[in-house]
């Protein structure tokens, strides 16, 4: 029989209910307005969000000018935010949009568009600005303001407005911090006016990349890839000892592909995995935590990154592939190493697999959905091996992606020897509608947080905040890069309780990335640029899962029926792991497969090249995985049997031999750094040994 005659197996066992339960989770986390199709909003807001859809793919085709395109970018926006987003989260203001909200996005779609209609008028007269600029500017910053506060909560208005008042009221600031001040003219034209503030580089790459690049998830995501993803993840992984949570581990990082939320990563693949992960043994809170820290490790997986590769690419001048080539080690080491935690925990707790009929069938479930996988092989190898730009590489995978949305119906209704209905016919046409209007939908938060962080990147280019900056944390610090990082990385946490991943990272890019590169320098420690954006954000990441706000963890304990905080507290433990990373790829770049060379090279005056050597490279990761596990066996308690405060410690003693081979070379005087990779292997096998042996006893 073939193998299309069914569609592909699905966890049939979870109730309709329990999937309800955690889009109601997502939309009360996110505080969305949910329209039935009966509902005229939901057919206007599903036209604007395809219009906006449609205006994306269209600049790729017939680019338009940079600023331009930002300006329409920001009003699909800014309208699409009201409508979606209440101004409370009560039952008058989510029932409807009332006319408020109406005036609202009308206020938004003119203030932002105002720059598109009038560019060529604006761009005569730079900085000769007239009084109706400048009032459209400042009610432009002020419903944008109100936008982030529905959209994404208070703090990033909050922060904003910080940084709007420190740029006015810099003469009456302590002595630390003062400036000169800039008048309310000057402040909204360079804001607002100009592409140094709201319409500068974060926005354009939210323009540029990521909404591309947001579509072919939510694309993806309509075509059946993400049920097919975590219906393989349980085909292959379910029989093993703790399934279900291997199963999301993998389940999660596909699914961080197409999502760039923490929390919608969380939903859509912890409506399955968590409770099947309560029913093989795992308690509540820590079911919700296993997903918490898997689903915000997909922030961290090539290609997207939380779309926080493309503007690390803009920020650094370098190219996006070199970004993710920088990024695939560390990024898979965390994912493999909260694999083996998870592998840990089932040992301790003493589980077994999930039983054979509940777990998909193998073969059946990879092949149906293999059709799936083309557009991301395809996308990867545009990229990669092509090295076309990252809009003409998405768009041309999204162009792929919907020729096999179209098919798919049509193809297996053939193979089935199925009657080809009408319906079936347009069944693809139906998802691509649906995945282009989720697309947009998607964008909002990405859209309003870009341009709300580009006044604090005005802020400091209007200010000169980064030098205040730099001496601020200088004299915290007292210079040592110990205090620097650390200092960089619990700014980088409490800012991200409230931020989302993308803002967050622009914000410590622009404020604490270069003061770490500046005082490393003068601390002797010259590292590459990227390795100084990455741990921001990679800390800023870890936010989402911190106590007391970490929203993603919010999210899985409402599925999970867990207390939140313990769910968080827990998700924390198991990502601990990800935290000391961005320690050890600072102090050894090669992590991020980039090496020192001589820096007086004139062919090289940075000093830095890729290492692209295939054993070198496996060398670097494998050994860094064993690092990996020592920590996790030294975080968890647990090797083979429980650990005892020696073998605990030991661990430990690992993680630097593996991790930081040229450091320990020096400080022991080694021969080779290799050497130190030696070193660690032997006291890992040695515990191994020492656990085998305590086990055989026990016995």
């Amino acid at each position: 029989m073939s193998i299309y005659k069914e569609k592909p197996h699905t966890l049939g066992e979870l109730e309709q209910e329990q999937i309800d339960e955690a889009e109601n989770v997502l939309n009360d986390l996110e505080g969305q307005r949910v329209f039935g199709k009966e509902h005229y909003e939901f057919w206007m807001i599903s036209i604007i969000a395809l219009l906006w859809s449609l205006f994306q793919l269209y600049i790729v085709i017939e680019p338009t000018n940079s600023t331009i395109s930002r300006s329409i970018h920001l009003s699909f926006g800014l309208t699409l935010a009201f409508m979606i987003y209440p101004m409370m989260r009560k039952p008058y203001f989510l029932t409807k949009i009332r006319w408020f909200g109406y005036l609202f996005a009308l206020i938004g779609l003119c203030s932002a568009g105002y720059i598109a209609f009038f560019f060529e008028d604006l761009a005569q007269r730079p900085g000769d600005y007239l009084a109706i600029d400048i009032v459209v500017a400042l009610i432009g910053i002020v419903i944008l303001l109100e936008a982030g506060r529905r959209v994404l909560g208070l703090a990033l208005s909050i922060i904003a407005i910080v940084f709007i008042t420190y740029d006015m009221l810099g003469p009456y600031m302590p002595e630390l911090i003062i400036h000169k001040g800039a008048s309310l003219n000057k402040l909204a034209g360079h804001m607002f006016l100009t592409t140094e503030g709201i319409f500068g580089v974060p926005l354009g790459v939210s323009t540029g990349f990521v909404f591309l690049f947001v579509l072919f998830g939510s694309l993806l995501d309509k075509a059946g890839a993400g049920e097919y993803f975590i219906n393989l993840a349980f085909a292959m992984l379910g029989k093993y000892r703790g399934g279900p949570a291997k199963a999301s581990v993998v389940a999660s990082g596909f699914t961080g592909i197409m999502s760039g939320s923490s929390i919608a990563n969380t939903v859509t693949t912890g409506t399955f995995t968590i409770p099947l992960m309560k029913r093989t043994g795992f308690r509540p809170e820590q079911a919700g935590a296993v997903e918490v820290a898997a689903s915000t490790n997909g922030q961290l997986m090539p290609p997207v990154m939380g779309a926080a590769a493309f503007i690390i690419a803009e920020f650094l001048g370098m190219s996006y592939t070199d970004v993710i080539f920088a990024a695939f080690i560390p990024a898979f080491v965390s994912y493999f190493a909260l694999f083996y935690i998870v592998h840990l925990e089932a040992l301790k707790l003493g589980l077994k697999g999930m039983n054979d009929d509940e777990i998909p069938p193998k073969w059946n479930t990879f092949v149906t959905g293999l059709h799936y996988l083309i557009p991301i092989f395809f996308l990867l190898y545009t990229l990669m091996i092509l090295r076309e730009s990252a809009a003409s590489a998405a768009f041309n995978a999204i162009m792929l992606l919907m020729l096999l949305m179209v098919v798919q119906h049509p193809f297996r209704a053939f193979l089935a020897k199925e009657k080809i209905t009408r319906d079936i016919m347009l069944s693809g046409f139906v998802d691509i509608l649906a995945g282009m209007i989720a697309g947009a939908r998607n964008m909002v938060p990405i859209a309003v947080a870009t341009a709300l962080a580009g006044i604090v990147v005005g802020s400091i280019t209007l200010t000169g905040l980064g030098q205040v900056l730099l001496d601020v944390i200088e004299t915290l610090s007292g210079g040592n890069i110990f205090i620097i990082l650390i200092l960089a990385a619990m700014i980088s946490l409490i800012l991200g309780m409230g931020l989302p991943t993308t803002a967050n990272y622009i914000v410590m890019a622009s404020l604490t990335a270069p003061v770490i590169l500046i005082l490393a320098a003068d601390n002797g420690f010259v590292i590459p640029a990227i390795a100084a954006h990455l741990f921001v954000f990679y800390f800023g990441i870890l936010a989402d899962d911190t106590p007391p706000v970490g929203l993603a963890a919010y999210a899985a304990a409402g599925i999970a029926k867990a207390d939140p905080i313990k769910t968080g507290i827990q998700g924390f433990k198991y990502d601990i792991r990800t935290a000391i990373l961005p320690f050890m790829f600072f102090f050894n770049p090669e992590l991020l497969l980039i090496s020192g060379v001589d820096a007086l090279n004139p062919a090289n005056p940075e000093g830095w090249v890729w290492i692209t050597n295939p054993l070198e490279i496996l060398t670097i990761f494998t050994t860094a995985f064993i690092g990996m596990m020592a920590f996790s066996c030294f975080s968890q308690g647990y090797f083979i049997i429980k650990t005892n405060i020696i073998e605990r410690f030991t661990f430990l003693t690992i993680v630097p031999f593996m991790f930081l081979p040229k450091i320990m070379e020096s400080y022991f005087s080694l021969p080779s750094h290799y050497i130190s990779y030696v070193i660690g292997m032997l006291i890992f096998a040695g515990l191994y040994l020492m656990q085998k042996s305590r086990e055989r006893k026990a016995l």
